[in-house]
């Protein structure tokens, strides 16, 4: 059935024309307890969504579309490990790895929680050895770096957790106030660039490589490891030393072993872990070697936490449900092409590239389960900056431009490095913003405004109109009470299952990725054709095959 055939659906339509002119401001005016009625809560976490087009009646049949899409049985499908990632066959069971609970997570009628278990317990062993000095390198010295090689969700997630977590990098449960024990880097791009500027910030002898491919054959991942592995090479000389100074995130034991690790350093995870729902599993052993177990054992419990939340929660009081049921009702019914995460806290900063890929890979699709093209617009374009940055980039067209687009404000109530009046300055501006996308300002505020100031009649009718703000722009207030392990696990998974109330709703697989892999397939032909000996390139298009030749003239041989 198409989406717009569904009774639902048409009632939400209908209703969308009812609020087409309705104005925020007079619904806050009109309603005193609005703010209060529309803020959920869980621990410490406030989501204010009252600053939306949405009234009651709109809350109540975005609900009854989630019921009638068979939202609640679809995450129980989830929860029980069924393969709800129909096009590929496989279970979504990323939950497991982080429930402290001895619940059983079934997958082809096994309970896979003790491997989830014994695969924590040799992150745990890991990381603590090379933390405290016991795995040392093979001049004997004590490990200074790490550093992470993958792509995706082998990287986008343990960057961003990683760098949200940098003052917890002592280990202990309070924020670390000297230097981090640990350098961890990253590198993703196969761009030499990206290696050779983390490779000369380091030292073989200190150095500890983290390769993360599932199937050790993923070419810009293999590509960066051998390039590593030659570096260190040219000064431990002798191959045996490579098993002490990388280990695999993998699953491949024959391709780990032939590149040279010791398979007891390879940390498994499964194929019911999507990638970019892999920081959780083995793939976040850089976040335990930089924040320490302890911390990413917190940053797991906070994630439980939130799943047991969606899992349970009736539909009117689940903070995932609710602005998974916003974002369709903006990405569907108003036609908003693009969705802001601004968070205030600069630890933050790489969040918004974070669910850059956790939304738009899962919920960039056209197509339902079933095949059939969707009639409606699916997922939107993500993007964002830490405030109060943000603000002098990219502010300026949410708030006069002709686009509409919802925003997510992200604020701690406390911050990490309190500091005079910055967090106070910082928190301000947020607040500002949210009332000043809501309200606007209207040409008669404007005009009461500007009579203050010394003008003619003239002058003052000229500008009016530039300073005219529309408002009605909608935001979702998310307030925690720092940014720690435990809230920031919260608030991922939060997002995360954001993402599985879109996909559900619109009836798409949210969890495979058919999109990366024809520019990749179509790479691995070019490739070998961009070698200068070689015929002209004929197997193209003409402009691809121009572009062939141009860069064949004109590039450095390998």
């Amino acid at each position: 059935m198409k989406l717009r055939d569904i009774s639902a659906w048409k009632q939400l339509e209908a209703h969308r024309g009812e609020l087409s002119a309705t104005l925020m401001r007079d619904l806050f005016a009109k309603d005193p307890g609005r703010a209060d009625r529309m803020t959920l809560r869980l621990g410490d976490m406030v989501v204010d969504a009252s600053k939306h087009r949405a009234t009651d009646d709109t809350l109540r049949l975005l609900e009854d579309l989630a019921r009638e899409r068979g939202l609640e049985a679809h995450r129980d499908r989830m929860f029980r490990g069924e393969p709800i990632n129909e096009t590929e066959g496989r279970a979504v069971l990323h939950v497991a790895l982080r429930d402290p609970s001895s619940r059983a997570y079934l997958v082809g009628g096994r309970d896979v929680g003790p491997d989830v278990r014994e695969a924590l317990k040799h992150v745990r062993d890991f990381s603590d050895a090379v933390r405290s000095g016991a795995h040392r390198g093979f001049a004997g010295a004590r490990i200074t770096d790490v550093v992470n090689i993958g792509i995706g969700g082998s990287d986008l997630g343990p960057v961003m957790v990683t760098e949200a977590l940098r003052p917890y990098r002592g280990g202990s449960g309070e924020a670390w106030k000297g230097d981090a024990p640990l350098d961890v880097h990253f590198v993703s791009n196969v761009d030499g660039t990206h290696l050779a500027e983390v490779l000369r910030r380091v030292k073989p002898e200190t150095t500890l490589f983290l390769v993360a491919s599932k199937t050790f054959t993923t070419q810009e991942t293999l590509t960066n490891a051998i390039s590593a592995r030659d570096w260190f090479l040219s000064a431990a000389k002798d191959a045996a030393h490579v098993a002490k100074h990388f280990v695999a995130l993998s699953t491949n034991a024959e391709q780990v072993t032939s590149f040279g690790i010791d398979p007891a350093n390879m940390f498994v995870f499964w194929d019911w872990v999507g990638g970019r729902y892999s920081l959780w599993s083995s793939i976040g052993l850089s976040i335990a070697l930089a924040v320490g177990f302890d911390n990413f054992r917190a940053l797991l419990d906070g994630a439980s936490a939130m799943d047991e939340h969606f899992r349970t929660a009736p539909l009117e009081s689940n903070i995932p449900v609710r602005l998974g049921l916003l974002g369709v009702w903006y990405a569907s019914f108003w036609e908003a092409q693009s969705h802001a995460v601004l968070p205030y806290d600069q630890y933050l900063h790489r969040l918004p590239a974070y669910l850059q890929q956790a939304d738009m890979e899962s919920n960039g699709k056209r197509v339902q389960l079933d095949g059939t093209l969707l009639d409606v617009d699916s997922g939107p374009i993500v993007f964002g900056e830490p405030g109060t940055n943000g603000q002098h980039a990219f502010y300026q067209l949410i708030h006069q431009g002709t686009k509409l687009v919802p925003c997510d404000f992200i604020a701690p109530i406390q911050s990490n490095n309190p500091s005079g009046k910055h967090h106070r300055i910082l928190l301000a501006n947020a607040l500002a913003q949210t009332e000043a996308l809501m309200r606007g300002k209207t040409e008669e505020e404007v005009r009461a405004e500007l009579a203050t100031k010394k003008m003619s009649p003239e002058e003052l009718e000229k500008l009016v109109p530039h300073k005219v703000f529309p408002g009605n722009r909608p935001t979702t207030t998310i307030l925690v009470e720092r940014i720690d392990p435990r809230t920031l696990g919260a608030l991922i998974a939060l997002y995360e299952h954001r993402i599985f109330v879109m996909g559900s709703i619109w009836g798409i697989n949210s969890f495979d990725q058919w999109g990366v892999e024809l520019g990749k397939q179509l790479a691995q032909k070019i490739e070998p054709e961009l070698d200068p000996s070689l015929q002209p390139a004929t197997g193209h298009d003409a402009s691809t095959n121009a572009l062939i030749e141009e860069v064949k003239r004109r590039m450095t041989p390998a």
